[in-house]
């Protein structure tokens, strides 16, 4: 049968097989419905091998046409398949429609036994391989030619092989059915062209040969693989693009609304004995022509000063006006004079490419209060684009790689468990076979050789099976012969007593220290270095070497050479023993530097790291299975650096003076490979904007701007997805992996050295102290504590609160409790008007600190517990606490010295007593007092004011004497205050309560900074007291619980790190010092002090030469700032390269440097961009993916310890989380009702219509048009043009709003956005009315149409918008609680940092990246520095400024006007500090800020799916009971059932018809058909929720919790179910239609053929009847 489904074997493909394919086509039979059953088998698809399943291939079956085996393609595709020797499948269309040979023709065959070997394609791999070398290189020899010409002979040679073996066009497998032969017959055909005809003087067409290296794609089938999984997430990522273009496309009008044409605004030097024609030039006159020297240069800047007429704006100096002049900055490609200026800026902002310059520019020309405008952009919207990219690639990729789990579980799972055993059981016997005869030879040394042995063969049950080869047998046993030794007994004596030194653990912690000390000694290397030191370091390394070798020889001995090299560790150890010996021959050879062995010596101790080791084994296989995906990155970059050679690297010789005043290549250009590629690399590391400015002027706008945006965005996604896979196998990271045998050897070294110490330790103490017995018989047991619950007797019978409190305390792990709940005891009633001394404000912290409890080793804790149930000071009975041990310990009679009990008087026990009673009624007002709510508002105003106060404290201070002392006693007045609540909490808690609370103890902390501060002021030696200042907004933490929750939430997510954290600083430091090696002492250059810039080499050679120059005396030989002198410097520089902020100087000093004291030369050493180059894959790219990886893997576990919620909000924004989730979701909004009168009710109608809210969109985007098509400077008519189009939307808006308020009326300003659209309406008729009032200067000519542009937002909401903009809302407006918790902390480190730069560097030089917009002078300023930094841009800048510490640099003794403080020089190491501290807390609640936005991105499917119940809805069901259930008897009529249902609020809701899933709930039913209120509320949970564990746990709790809130429920027996009752009545009704039929069919019988049949007909008539009405009683009976 043609349509078998079943397993099939070879047949060969012959003429029968031909004729029953054209006889199913030309039939068209009825097997369409089988056939549509049929899916493709995967593992057959063309371009895999054959399963194995099928056996071997027969012979005379390959390279010969067979019958598919697939039905699918066999039955539906009318194919043959084709196998070649490798099992490879190839598919071909058997039906001849265009130029298609027959299956059977001989010609055909010979074409297809060429296209199948393997030789033919390996050929067109060498083939592609070696035209896309050749095209990567210049000025080709001429024999090349002949080569490209064989080259395009074997191209068109293939293509004439496809067209004959596959067909023109004759299905989806024929040549035009592949779209990558489209690409191979077109790259052909235009290179034909070019080569034989006149048109190959067009460079395009020569471009086209480029697209050839594409052709290594369809030559891999895993390469095809990747390209179709990008183009799924091309279409899942068509949403978000539409977004962003949306997004871009609406900042770009509202840029050009508020900036068009202020870039232009320059300071213009200006006559001033002619102020008539001064004030007449402001005006735009063009009267005086300026040229370059008019303008005002900064100096060392390109571009003019921009200024603006903003009193927030840049000033001019004196003599210079501000006049519109000139073209904008960056040659006229920065501005927002049109449309795509302005969406090249957005998309440049967006990408965060330089965007300090633009800001700079804007602030400068516009005024610092636009800073706000990039807040949005550069901060939120590119964070939000970023993060919705980064969530559907990884929900494909999750997709992607689930779908690949089931393929590899359900692929040939017999046949691969056989391979798998025949392979174990070959490796078995070659393994039994070498311990046999190991045994033979060395018998006494058995153990610890087949110890290692079985180490080795498990260590290679891990490889993957493509390392396994085997080899010949003399092989083996040559290795056997050769390899383990036979030796005398001697020999084998020394062998065991090597084989103990090896393995004990103190050998593997001397290895480890002898790394270190050899990592240390590497590290230790600087410029300059004394003879002394370098000695020592040499014979350091030369005597580390020698214990490496030794260790080396001992472990050969111990466990013979067979078995030492199959361990990988071995290995490494014998390459770093070998490199060292060869650095040693070589020493004396200069230029040969080993760096091999630095890396090799870093890998050596990951041996003994046991996270290092399992961080390398994931990578491994990620990388293993990403293979194919990274040799397509590598494919699409070396792709697009030739495609930019061949396209731009003619214009760049061409047109170089129009960039270059020399006309000499710069830097970044495509002339050659090299140069090329590093600008196709930085573009694809975000530095694309300065390149792309080269290229417009060399090339031109119309080929640059797409061949850029193709290389961003297609590089990018490449990137992403490889960045989403490598972090998506490290958030499996277990830090609990299985360790080596060397480091537990060296963890139990270290146990054995902390044991030692601590047993010296132990003898000393013993000696000299004794253990106090009271001491040991205390007791704090934290399980106690956690027990406790706030909750009342009243909130425990509310049913909701009990079911969450139940969900908290259930399981079998006891968790703390929350912090509302033990900040509020509720007092129980019998001990009410009693306070907890002594108990604070009991925090998670608290519970954690078990280092301070004690375990009991007698009965007094439950005398102690008795005692504090009993007392006046408790609420509930709990173990008593540490501070009210204190109390406890101070009340028990003290014995004396001789252990007798002292005896007191009756008059001292009455005074002591009564003292006691007034020292409890004072702890217990304190207690009342701080735990007063007011109170606490009052303390968080206090903290919020004297934070406040500090951004008053800027460089003005001293010129605004008011205030500075109304800040002086704000201080005092603020640590008084302070002070008193410390002092009230001391009394109230106690001392061991306050300072085992963590919040309290930054409270004293901050307390300490405002004694100091105030003792600084006091006194003028102690005034660097003062700075310390800025630690007072610390105090804000401990005040604000959704800052609490955040920081314990990085704190959870951050800490587990640690150890990854180490490992890639440990990467850091390799490659700072490689850096060291390399660079150092190599970036000293002469500067010519005139100009500023640097002597060319052929001036100046080294440094004797630059110190033998006249003018030497103010510009010594001088070293770049940035450097790598030794290893801290250059952990400073990789930081800036790893941020991209100041690296292209960098790696130009890398580049130009030459050798120690000589001058840099251009590019002298060009191939040092490699350096950096693997740094940032390396020491970046794969590093980040590590930690955010794991971060992820601790943010899911903390997320599941809370029972999945999101874990930075707090409890009371859980709740209202979920009512915003539940509203989002739900999509509800309560329309106005229609009006009743006919006029009104056709406006509403004509209003709610969807064509008219279509038409209201239309509007909207029409109106944004018009602000596209304008233009600076644009004509009067144009600018008419615009008025009328302006007033004419005005009045069309005014009519839908007049509509709408006459259909809704009230309703009308129920919704939020019709207020809005009536204020816009209102504010656009005053912005059209204003100029005719007030003249047209003083009202912007774009405020009518960026109000106007407001109602873009329409786009967005449900119901209005595409529905897709709001699916990628959702996760922003669900996580904006979490979110902004975030951004509080971030505003408070922010402050802080800010703080603290005003205090240290108000008074920097301004240069570089300090400047009159971005300084420390102000709190403003110093916000605006800080927000660079915090988007990673601009720091480098900054820092340099603060690097001017020296005379040359700075001026120490320069005064500062209206201030005390002299000198503008930086402090370099507070510098370091302080931005290398910011940026690594800014990145790290930054990347919180992705993982909390994209996981609520991911969860959203899901909870879409699994609908869950909130509180809420719990207490909407028991509101409509009520009303169904009004005596409260706990029972509804099961008539009633259906209207109940119905009367529910979604998600509970079920509309009518509901009676049949009514009765599928299969409800419990009690006497009088009556159903009680918990089984309804039972089911409908159920059916919303689903089934499963959690659900079950939940219903029981649910149970529980209702039994609890009604104790006197009625309890009845039920009879039966809702679905029995309907079973019932069923069955009744078949079995009287059954008897009714029988009756009729015996009365057929009975009764002759007569009249009477009429009768019998109207008793069966009246009997039918009578059964109906049995029936229809029967249904009454079930109404349901």
């Amino acid at each position: 049968m043609l349509t078998s489904p079943e397993l099939k074997g070879l047949v060969p493909f012959t003429a029968e097989s031909l004729e029953l394919i054209e006889n199913h086509m030309a039939k068209n039979c009825n097997e369409d419905h089988d056939e549509e059953d049929l899916k493709p088998s995967l593992d057959l698809e063309a371009g895999k091998e054959l399963p194995f399943t099928y056996g071997t291939l027969p012979l005379g079956t390959v390279s010969e046409p067979l019958e598919d085996v697939d039905p699918y393609y066999y039955v539906k595709r009318n194919t043959f398949m084709v196998l070649n020797r490798s099992r490879v499948i190839f598919r071909f269309n058997a039906i001849s429609v265009f130029c298609t040979l027959s299956p059977l023709s001989s010609l055909r065959r010979a074409a297809i036994k060429v296209l199948v070997h393997p030789l033919f394609r390996l050929l067109i791999l060498i083939s592609v391989v070696t035209d896309s070398i050749l095209m990567c290189m210049n000025n080709l020899p001429e024999w090349t030619v002949a080569i490209e010409n064989t080259l395009l002979g074997i191209y068109t040679f293939e293509i004439l092989v496809k067209i004959i073996a596959r067909g023109i066009w004759a299905g989806p497998f024929s040549f035009l059915g592949d779209l990558w032969n489209w690409l191979d017959f077109s790259v052909t055909l235009f290179e034909l062209i070019t080569r034989f005809s006149p048109l190959n003087t067009f460079q395009m067409l020569k471009t086209v040969r480029t697209l050839r290296i594409l052709k290594i794609i369809p030559l891999s089938h895993g390469l095809q693989s990747v390209v179709a999984t990008l183009a799924q997430c091309l279409r899942k990522l068509l949403g978000v693009v539409v977004l962003t273009l949306f997004s871009l496309t609406v900042f770009s009008l509202l840029g050009m609304g508020l900036f068009m044409g202020n870039l232009k605004h320059k300071c213009l030097r200006w006559p001033q004995e002619n102020e008539n024609d001064t004030l007449h030039n402001r005006t735009g006159s063009h009267h005086y022509v300026p040229e370059r020297e008019n303008f005002y240069y900064l100096q060392g800047e390109k571009y003019a000063l921009l200024c603006g007429n903003r009193t927030d704006a840049s000033q001019c100096p004196e003599g210079y006006v501000c006049v519109k002049e000139g073209t904008n900055p960056d040659n006229g490609f920065t501005s927002f004079d049109n449309f795509g200026w302005a969406l090249l800026a957005m998309f440049r902002l967006m990408t965060q490419d330089y965007p300090e310059l633009l800001y700079h520019q804007i602030l400068y020309a516009s005024g610092k209060v636009y800073m706000v405008f990039f807040v949005m952009i550069s901060f939120w919207f590119a964070f939000y684009m970023a993060s919705l990219f980064l969530g559907v690639l990884i929900m494909t990729y999750e997709k992607e790689k689930q779908r690949a789990s089931e393929k590899s579980r359900d692929t040939e799972p017999k046949f691969q468990s056989t391979v798998k055993d025949q392979e174990e059981g070959n490796e078995a016997i070659e393994i039994k076979t070498t311990q046999i005869e190991m045994r033979k030879r060395s018998p006494t040394s058995i153990n610890t050789t087949l110890d290692v042995l079985e180490e080795t063969t498990l260590g290679h049950k891990e490889e993957p099976e493509m390392s396994r080869k085997k080899c010949p047998l003399c092989w083996y046993k040559f290795t056997k012969t050769c390899f383990i030794w036979k030796c005398c007994p001697c020999w084998i004596k020394l062998s065991i007593f090597a084989d103990r030194i090896v393995t004990h653990p103190f050998a593997d912690l001397f290895i480890v220290i002898c790394i270190v000390l050899n990592i240390c000694f590497l590290a230790l290397y600087h410029f300059p270095m004394s003879e002394e030191l370098l000695y020592l370091l040499t014979i350091g390394h030369l005597v580390l070497l020698g214990i490496y070798i030794i260790e080396m020889i001992l472990k050969i001995v111990a466990v013979h050479p067979y078995v030492y090299f199959q361990i990988s560790w071995n290995i490494v150890d014998t390459i770093i023993v070998f490199i060292g010996l060869i650095g040693i021959l070589l020493i004396n050879i200069e230029g040969i530097d080993i760096f091999v062995l630095f890396p090799l010596i870093f890998i050596k101790l990951g041996k003994y790291v046991p996270p290092f080791k399992n961080l390398m084994h994931i990578l491994g296989n990620t990388l293993v299975a990403l293979k194919d995906l990274v040799l397509l990155l590598f494919i699409f970059v070396y792709f697009s650096t030739v495609f930019g050679m061949k396209l731009f690297g003619q214009s760049y010789k061409d047109c170089v003076c129009r960039i270059d005043q020399d006309c000499l290549l710069p830097r970044w250009h495509m002339s050659d490979f090299l140069h090329a590629y590093m600008t196709v690399f930085r573009i694809l590391c975000g530095e694309w904007i300065e390149t792309l400015w080269d290229c417009m002027e060399v090339v031109g706008q119309f080929w640059c701007i797409p061949f850029y945006m193709v290389v961003i965005l297609i590089g990018n996604l490449l990137i992403l997805y490889l960045f989403v896979a490598l972090v998506s196998s490290f958030s499996s990271y277990d830090a609990t992996m299985e360790v080596s045998k060397e480091a537990k050897n060296f963890q139990l070294a270290l146990a054995r050295i902390k044991r030692g110490i601590n047993c010296v330790f132990l003898k000393i103490l013993c000696k000299k102290e004794t253990v106090p017995t009271e001491a040991a018989g205390q007791i704090c047991d934290p399980s106690v504590k956690e027990n406790v619950s706030g909750h009342t007797l009243s909130e425990l019978s509310d049913t909701p609160t009990f079911l969450k409190y139940n969900e908290k305390s259930s399981g079998t792990e006891k968790t703390p409790m929350t912090e509302s709940e033990s900040q509020s005891l509720n007092v129980s009633p019998s001990v009410s008007g009693t306070v907890p001394i002594a108990s604070g404000e009991s925090d998670i912290e608290n519970l954690d600190n078990k280092e301070t409890q004690c375990k009991s080793r007698n009965g007094d804790s439950k005398e102690k517990m008795k005692q504090s149930s009993s007392s006046e000071c408790s609420t509930v009975d709990i173990a008593i606490s540490e501070e009210e041990e204190m109390v406890y310990e101070h009340e028990k009679p003290k014995p004396h010295k001789n252990g007798y009990e002292q005896k007191s008087s009756p008059g001292q026990v009455s005074r002591e007593s009564r003292n006691g009673k007034i020292w409890k009624n004072i702890r217990k007002t304190c207690c009342r007092i701080v735990e007063n709510s007011w109170f606490q508002c009052f303390i968080g105003l206090v903290t919020l004011l004297s934070t406040g106060t500090l951004a008053f404290e800027d460089i003005y201070i001293d010129q605004r004497k008011t205030i500075k002392i109304l800040l002086e006693y704000a201080d005092m007045i603020f640590a008084y205050i302070f002070i008193l609540e410390m002092l009230l909490k001391w009394v109230a808690y106690g001392f061991k309560a306050y300072f085992s609370n963590n919040w309290y103890k930054l409270d004293f902390m901050v307390v300490i900074v405002f004694c100091l501060s105030l003792i600084g002021k006091s006194r003028e030696d102690l005034s660097p007291l003062t700075s310390i200042k800025f630690l007072r907004a610390l105090r804000v933490l401990s005040q604000f619980e959704r800052m609490k929750v955040v920081l314990r939430a990085l704190i959870k997510t951050t800490l587990p790190t640690l150890s990854v954290f180490l490992v890639c600083l440990m990467t850091w430091l390799l490659f700072s010092i490689i850096g060291v090696y390399l660079f150092a002492g190599k970036f000293y250059e002469c500067i010519d002090p005139t100009s500023g810039e640097r002597f060319s080499a052929f001036e100046v050679m080294d440094k004797n030469q630059c110190e033998s120059l006249v003018f030497n005396e103010s510009m010594p030989w001088e070293n770049a700032k940035l450097n790598f002198d030794n290893v801290g410097n250059g952990f400073l520089s990789l930081l800036q390269v790893a941020t991209f902020n100041g690296w292209i100087d960098i790696m130009y000093s890398a580049v130009d440097s030459v050798d120690v004291n000589m001058q840099p030369s251009f590019e002298h050493n060009l191939y040092m961009y490699i350096y950096f180059i693997i740094f940032i894959v390396f020491g970046l790219f794969l590093p980040l993916c590590m930690l955010i990886g794991v971060i992820i893997s601790n943010f899911n576990k903390q997320k599941v310890k809370q029972g999945g919620s999101n874990i930075f909000i707090t409890v009371t924004q859980k709740k209202q989380y979920r009512a915003l989730k539940k509203l989002l979701y739900e999509d509800f909004q309560r329309p106005a009702p229609r009006p009743v009168n006919k006029v009104r009710g056709f406006i509403f109608d004509l209003v709610t219509h969807r064509v008219f809210n279509v038409i209201i969109i239309l509007l909207i985007c029409f109106q944004a048009t018009t602000i596209m098509i304008q233009t600076d400077e644009q004509s009067p008519q144009m600018e008419t043009a615009v008025y009328w189009m302006n007033s004419i939307f005005v009045i069309l808006f005014t009519l839908e709003c007049i509509l709408k308020l006459s259909a809704f009326h009230c309703h009308y300003f129920t919704s939020a956005w019709n207020v809005h659209d009536f204020m816009v309406v209102v504010f656009s008729i005053t912005g059209l009315l204003l100029p005719m009032t007030i003249g047209q200067h003083f009202v912007p000519s774009s405020l009518v149409q960026l109000i106007l542009l407001s109602r873009v937002i329409h786009i967005l909401l449900p119901g209005e918008g595409p529905k897709v903009f709001y699916d990628l809302m959702l996760p922003l407006m669900l996580s904006l609680p979490a979110l902004l918790n975030i951004s509080l902390l971030i505003f408070l480190v922010m402050f802080i940092y800010a703080i603290f730069g005003m205090y240290n560097f108000a008074y920097v030089k301004k240069e570089a990246g300090i400047n009159d917009v971005s300084n420390f002078e102000t709190f403003g300023s110093s916000m605006l520095c800080l927000f660079q930094v915090t988007i990673f841009s601009g720091w480098d800048g900054m820092l340099s400024a603060i690097f001017n510490s020296q005379w040359s640099d700075c001026d120490p003794d320069k005064i500062n006007p209206g201030t005390q403080v002299k000198g503008d020089c930086g402090s370099p190491s507070v510098g370091v500090f302080y931005f290398v501290s910011y940026i690594l807390i800014a990145w790290l609640v930054i990347v919180n800020m992705y993982i909390a936005l994209i996981m609520e991105f991911l969860s959203i499917p899901n909870k879409r799916k699994a609908r869950t119940l909130s509180e809420d809805d719990f207490k909407k069901f028991f509101q409509v009971w009520n009303r169904f259930d009004p005596d409260r008897t706990q029972y509804i009529d099961s008539s009633k059932l259906s209207d109940f249902a119905a009367a529910l609020d979604p998600p509970l809701f079920m509309a009518k018809p509901n009676k049949g899933q009514l009765v599928a709930l299969d409800l419990p039913m009690a006497a009088g058909d009556r159903i009680h209120c918990l089984d309804i509320l039972l089911a409908f949970t159920k059916r919303v929720m689903g089934k499963d564990e959690r659900v079950e746990k939940m219903l029981s709790e649910i149970e529980a919790g209702f039994m609890l809130a009604n104790p006197f429920k009625i309890t009845y027996e039920p009879i039966t179910t809702t679905l029995k009752r309907k079973q019932e009545a069923v069955s009744a009704t078949i079995i009287q239609r059954a008897y009714k039929s029988y009756r009729l069919r015996q009365n057929d019988k009975n009764v002759p053929d007569s009249p009477i049949i009429d009768d019998d007909r109207d008793n069966a008539a009246s009997k039918g009847a009578h059964s109906d009405k049995v029936e229809e009683k029967a249904s009454f009976q079930t109404p349901i």
